[in-house]
């Protein structure tokens, strides 16, 4: 770690946040300044690649100036009161909770722009696709780094807009309908979670999230509380997604470019995870704790649910689309983020913490493989991919099938990988939850929850048996190998899941200190 001036922190988070707008708004000039290209379109995708490069650079600085030693107090903070009659500050930090995604986001939007820059997708002018993405880049940083709940829910929705166009503009299939529906179904839920915020606001005199945290619900009462959580909570598992409003996810999925995919769920689904971690734990305890058994019980139902679908899907016949397999997963795997966060216990958040940021690696690295795999061969429809393959990808396209095994056993939660500790932990809350809750009403959502990890594994080989092993047919047609532009984008997600499976303190001693202040009464 390096020792950095504070003010050098608080100008590093700042522009972490503002710089994508900033290169968005360059994006659109006639010429991006200083990038010339073959062709302007060539010009401006190098420019988003700059761009995020950049921003991915100063939150590496951003970390490696974080005090590790007291990652639980708000650090590289900024405090500008904004609209005074209403209280409303532009307040900034992040601590050992926000840090970890704050990083994730920048290393995943550099590496879709890096991705797009060699394959770009089909659609309008790559002008508009670059702005989009950094703005949903801003977006997103912004979410995990604001401190005012006017602040967070601005930037909440920042998002919604850029990945309505990126499914709309630049989607396969269907893509019409699957942004309208995501656009409907995350609006919705954000206006019911204004309410919310407003009520906290009002109630408690302060829309200040750190000053709401260390007052740890004390100014509010359970009834509003109750509410709060209620109201919040429906925006925030729309956007999770939690079962039963995940319906919109399929759709967006298969309908997104490639890295609308990856963005979708290795970053926009973590917003509403942290928002109910950096929220409603610590701000409407009370309230949290009254909803944590029926949060519960939801989170266990998406994840049997999501494995069944997979698993339907998996099946030989069954006409499965991967990209909406994988989208299916996803409420699977967020299910165990819930269900440790539904235990307010340290492991239990802690583990939720650890899974959201292993998900976002696994599952952006599915993303890009099946992208990659629906380029070469024009479908992600299993049927068509095995026939396609001859179920044996790994004859025809080693290094992609290898590729393919190691995200499908990641993503099943293989001990030495990134995806093991997050669920571990999350059923590990549960087993042992807060004392106030159910300790037998948990342990059956517990028992439910590793009956679901069976699941998982048995979907995800089944497919890696269908795409990738079987006997190679002499007559077999030639398949691409990992290109050099994909192999510089996906061996960050590689070494980073090994890295998080052998040596998982790297980050649980990050969350770990700022989640035991949290659940003990707050944030400073």
């Amino acid at each position: 770690m390096i020792d950095i001036n504070e003010s050098v922190m608080q100008f590093l988070l700042a522009f972490v946040v503002v710089g994508p707008l900033l290169g968005a708004a360059a994006a659109l000039l006639p010429a991006p300044p200083g990038l010339k290209g073959k062709s302007p379109e060539q010009a401006v995708l190098r420019h988003g690649v700059t761009v995020t490069g950049v921003i991915l650079a100063a939150a590496i600085v951003l970390a490696l100036g974080f005090d590790h030693d007291h990652p639980s107090k708000m650090q590289a903070g900024t405090d500008i009161s904004w609209i005074p009659a209403l209280d409303v500050r532009i307040h900034l930090g992040i601590d050992g909770i926000s840090l970890p995604l704050v990083v994730l986001t920048a290393l995943l939007t550099f590496l879709c722009a890096l991705y797009s820059y060699f394959k770009m997708p089909a659609g309008p002018t790559p002008k508009a696709f670059v702005a989009l993405l950094l703005v949903l880049e801003s977006g997103t940083l912004a979410t995990f780094a604001v401190l005012d709940l006017l602040l967070f829910f601005l930037a909440f929705e920042t998002v919604l807009i850029p990945m309505y166009f990126l499914i709309a503009r630049w989607g396969g299939e269907n893509r019409a309908r699957a942004a309208m529906k995501f656009i409907l179904f995350t609006l919705l839920g954000s206006v019911v979670m204004l309410l919310g915020l407003l009520l906290i606001g009002i109630k408690a005199g302060t829309f200040d999230m750190v000053a709401l945290a260390t007052d740890n619900g004390r100014s509010l009462s359970t009834s509003v509380q109750v509410i709060a959580v209620l109201t919040i909570g429906i925006g925030l598992a729309v956007k999770t997604p939690m079962w039963p409003l995940h319906s919109w996810l399929p759709d967006a999925h298969t309908a997104a470019p490639t890295v609308g995919s990856v963005l979708l769920a290795g970053v926009l689904l973590k917003m509403g995870t942290y928002g109910f971690v950096r929220i409603l734990l610590p701000i409407a305890p009370d309230g949290f704790h009254t909803f944590a058994p029926y949060l519960a019980a939801f989170a266990v139902v998406g994840i049997i649910y999501g494995s069944l679908a997979c698993l339907a899907l998996a099946q030989q016949g069954a006409k499965g689309d991967l990209k909406r397999l994988i989208a299916y997963s996803s409420v699977g795997h967020m299910g165990f983020v819930l269900l440790g966060i539904a235990s307010t216990t340290p492991t239990g958040v802690n583990g939720a913490l650890f899974a959201n940021i292993a998900h976002g690696l696994i599952t952006g690295l599915l993303f890009f493989l099946v992208g990659a795999l629906k380029d070469r061969t024009g479908t992600t429809d299993l049927d068509a991919l095995a026939e396609q393959t001859g179920a044996a990808l790994y004859g025809k396209a080693p290094r992609l099938g290898g590729l393919l095994a190691f995200a499908a056993v990641a993503s099943l939660g293989l001990p030495g990988l990134a995806g093991f500790w997050g669920e571990m932990l999350a059923m590990f809350g549960a087993f042992d939850p807060a004392a106030d809750l159910s300790r037998p009403a948990f342990l059956t959502f517990t028992a439910i929850a590793a009956s679901g990890t069976l699941l998982t594994a048995a979907y995800l080989l089944v497919v890696v048996r269908r795409v990738c092993m079987g006997a190679l047919p002499q007559d077999a047609p030639k398949l691409a190998d990992v290109q050099s532009y994909e192999f510089a984008a996906w061996t960050p997600l590689v070494v980073l899941t090994v890295v998080a499976g052998l040596w998982p303190k790297a980050l649980l001693g990050l969350t770990d200190p700022a989640v035991q202040q949290l659940l003990a009464g707050g944030t400073r």
